[in-house]
């Protein structure tokens, strides 16, 4: 799960920042040089598909249902490769037991719905075969869709603090507890809030700048010390990474919870307040900007109240929101009130490298609304130089069981 489940690198277009070290520590100087930033990847464009004739969403328009479906183009017709099927057949594979459970938020399925196709795809062996001959697809209002990408980040990190390693790496505090509104007031059903216990109240918990300015120090929270706080504040973005410890050993960390606070994009500050150059508003151009201005760029990162904490993973991963590993090229991050939760989705976009089937098995914090995805790529410099400049438009098509969108029609919930 990245933050709030998942965070876009574009929405990020600003999301760094410094975790400094809690005063009185005496931590060493942080490394002279930044550590390799690799430039953004921009593949030849593609042609998308153009949307099916579709009204816009009704005003506030909160589920899938509720902004409109259309019967999306025949499955035959989706230009899905070999490849990208054969992932997308095992990453839906694992997905079966979830969507099986139901609780689907879009209003599009149930999980009687998936039983049948998710028995057939035990026994698939041709899986573009599977893929044309048992789903359906719908598309979800008009089908402008917007697309980003994420990656599991390595950075340099020790298990103790020691000179040049002083960005705490934070498990999840105690105190950080999550209230569910609806059991005080029907009217807050499905609402819920993060905070700490003050005395006999219940107040937000501490944002950024409290927390780098020591107020969770002394605790034994510590999972690690990062070498770089940029890096550090990008592995919150991501949500996971892999933490390259001085004797060369790699230490796995994922998501384990967040503050709270809203998530401000401070490259939308930065180009608002015009600090990125023309061709500069990419992770990249983020993360160079804030290693030559850091005093500044601490000052500005502290504007995003948001703040991540981990946990230590021993399986395979990195895990989504679903509880599962997500694959490379094959999962994204959805809105489950647009997107049930481990289906597939073809994205056709301007971006050839992103065009294809993916699977949603992940969820964001900027990843909201109708037709708003972020792609996983993986790790390693060449997935960070995809998802860094990952900015794609086009159209996109869910995927759903055979006779779906003539159930929602039948039962009322849809017009032909």
């Amino acid at each position: 799960m990245r933050f709030g489940g998942a965070i876009a690198l574009a929405a990020l277009l600003g999301a760094c920042s410094g975790s400094m070290v809690p005063p009185g520590e005496g931590a060493g100087a942080p490394p002279t040089a930044a550590p390799a930033n690799p430039p953004a990847r921009t593949p030849p464009p593609a042609m998308p598909m153009a949307p099916m004739a579709a009204p816009a969403a009704p005003d506030g328009a909160v589920t899938a249902l509720a902004s409109g479906i259309v019967a999306g183009p025949p499955t035959i017709d989706l230009p899905i490769g070999s490849d990208g099927a054969a992932r997308a057949l095992e990453a839906f594979r694992r997905s079966c037991p979830s969507l099986l459970r139901g609780g689907d938020k879009s209003g599009l399925t149930g999980g009687a719905d998936w039983r049948t196709v998710c028995d057939r795809a035990r026994h698939a062996t041709d899986a573009g075969r599977f893929f044309t001959e048992q789903f359906e697809t719908v598309q979800v209002g008009r089908g402008d869709t917007f697309a980003t990408g994420y990656y599991e980040p390595e950075i340099a990190a020790s298990r103790k603090r020691r000179a040049g390693y002083a960005t705490p790496i934070y498990a999840r505090p105690a105190d950080l507890i999550d209230a569910d509104l609806g059991r005080f007031s029907d009217s807050l059903a499905k609402k819920t809030v993060r905070g700490r216990v003050s005395g006999t109240s219940f107040v937000p918990y501490y944002d950024r700048a409290e927390i780098e300015g020591g107020a969770l120090a002394g605790r034994g929270l510590e999972l690690a010390w990062a070498a770089d706080p940029v890096a550090a504040f990008f592995l919150q973005i991501q949500g996971s990474g892999r933490l390259r410890l001085r004797d060369g050993s790699v230490m796995r960390v994922g998501y384990a919870g967040q503050n709270g606070r809203d998530y401000v994009s401070i490259g939308k500050l930065m180009r608002e307040r015009e600090l990125l150059a023309p061709g500069q508003a990419s992770m990249q151009g983020i993360v160079d900007w804030l290693h030559r201005h850091r005093q500044a760029g601490a000052a500005l990162m502290r504007e995003n109240k948001s703040y991540v904490f981990f946990r230590e993973l021993t399986g395979p991963g990195p895990i989504g929101a679903m509880g599962l590993p997500v694959t490379p090229r094959t999962s994204i991050a959805a809105d489950p009130a647009f997107v049930p939760m481990g289906a597939p989705v073809f994205l056709s976009l301007d971006r050839s490298d992103a065009t294809g089937l993916w699977v949603a098995q992940d969820t964001g914090g900027a990843i909201k609304g109708a037709n708003r995805f972020d792609t996983f790529w993986g790790a390693g410099e060449e997935a960070r130089a995809i998802a860094g400049g990952m900015s794609a438009r086009g159209t996109a098509f869910v995927l759903v069981p055979r006779g779906t969108l003539a159930k929602l029609q039948a039962d009322g919930r849809t017009t032909p």
